[in-house]
């Protein structure tokens, strides 16, 4: 081989040489640019996610549309429930539950033999009462009469005196007596006491009956007035304010789905029940169809009116810590603002804030876990 192609042949091996570290070194050069875009690019991503997007809202006046839904129990608007006031065995009746009654319309009878023989047996006493009286009248008329001519002593007149006082003193007492068995015998009719329904009989022909007692169930009758109806509630201690005398509310029963009736609450009893936490609230509601029954259970729905002053915000945009009840806000500079504030009602959907928040603020609507006073966040357009 010539020197001429010798040197040729190392001119390209050198020029292929250098080719090879331009070509290597241009890929390292490739690599550490990329490497550093792409180590900028992660810092630049991740301090976009060290400042955390938001969403805000403004704070809206409380409206009425707030709903309160609450359990009822229904009860007849007047309800007599009928005891025995004699002894004796039941001698027939004459109405059963379902049927309508007047005021003053037998109900049943009572056969009473021992309260009989005892008005026989008064009857007896007082009438042998008024014959020693009439007779001891004679006497002291007879001895009186003596005294004028002083046949008889004074002192004996007296005593024929005070001996008719005394008669006639047991006449009265006798006559109470059987005054008193008389008015027993008027309760061996039982009677209605107002117009109504019979809603319960727990008698039958032939019973013994006792005087009642008072106990539930010892009653032999009960007659309820149910073309009105009584509703009662226990209505929370937060919202007692707004319930007010007049107010209307929406009544639904199971056996009538669909179907709505209004109902107006009467009287509140003006005090929270230690057992409940609530106030007991009375509503009367029409019932002329008849189509309510008393005893029964009711849904109450009440449109509630909205408090003076107070602003709606949703429930997630409260923060509870332990500096206690915040909401977080969006400030000057996009910082995160923590207020303080105290609720006025919880409507579910909704919160009433009673103090703390204006209609201006910017209120963050789900705040992100351990935002602080100062956070930087970005505002979700």
């Amino acid at each position: 081989m010539s020197s001429e192609s010798t040197t040729l042949s190392r001119g390209r091996l050198a020029t292929s040489a250098l080719l090879i570290v331009l070509i290597a070194a241009g890929i390292v050069v490739y690599g550490v640019v990329t490497r550093r875009s792409d180590a900028a690019r992660l810092n630049e991503r991740a301090e976009a996610l060290a400042v955390p997007t938001v969403s805000v809202i403004a704070p809206k006046a409380a409206g009425n549309a707030a709903t309160l839904e609450l359990p009822g129990r229904i009860e007849a608007f007047a309800r007599a429930p009928l005891y025995a006031r004699v002894s004796g065995y039941l001698k027939r009746w004459t109405a059963d539950i379902g049927t309508p009654v007047k005021a003053g319309q037998l109900l049943a009878e009572i056969e009473t033999p021992d309260l009989d023989q005892q008005l026989l047996q008064a009857q007896a006493e007082l009438a042998s009462a008024k014959a020693n009286a009439a007779q001891a009248a004679v006497t002291a008329k007879r001895w009186q009469s003596l005294l004028g001519s002083d046949s008889v002593s004074r002192q004996e007149v007296e005593e024929k005196t005070n001996d008719l006082t005394a008669k006639n003193a047991a006449v009265k007492a006798l006559q109470a007596n059987v005054d008193r068995i008389q008015s027993l015998k008027a309760y061996t009719r039982i009677t209605a006491p107002f117009d109504g329904t019979v809603t319960t009989r727990n008698t039958d022909v032939g019973q013994l009956i006792n005087v009642g007692s008072g106990a539930a169930g010892s009653e032999l009758f009960v007659v309820s007035d149910t073309r009105k109806l009584r509703v009662y509630a226990s209505v929370p201690q937060t919202y007692v304010g707004a319930i007010k005398p007049g107010t209307k509310a929406r009544l639904s029963v199971p056996e009538h789905p669909g179907q709505t009736y209004t109902a107006t609450v009467q009287s509140t009893s003006r005090a929270i029940s230690a057992s409940s936490g609530g106030m007991l609230v009375q509503l009367t509601v029409d019932n002329a169809t008849g189509e309510l029954l008393p005893g029964g259970s009711a849904q109450l729905s009440l449109d509630l009116p909205g408090l003076p002053g107070t602003l709606a915000i949703p429930p997630g945009a409260l923060i509870f810590n332990k500096a206690g009840l915040n909401v977080a806000t969006v400030g000057a500079g996009d910082k995160v603002l923590l207020k303080p504030v105290t609720v006025a009602r919880d409507l579910g959907a909704s919160i009433e804030v009673a103090t703390g928040l204006t209609a201006g603020d910017r209120v963050i609507e789900n705040p992100p876990d351990g935002v602080g006073n100062g956070d930087a966040v970005r505002v979700r357009q």
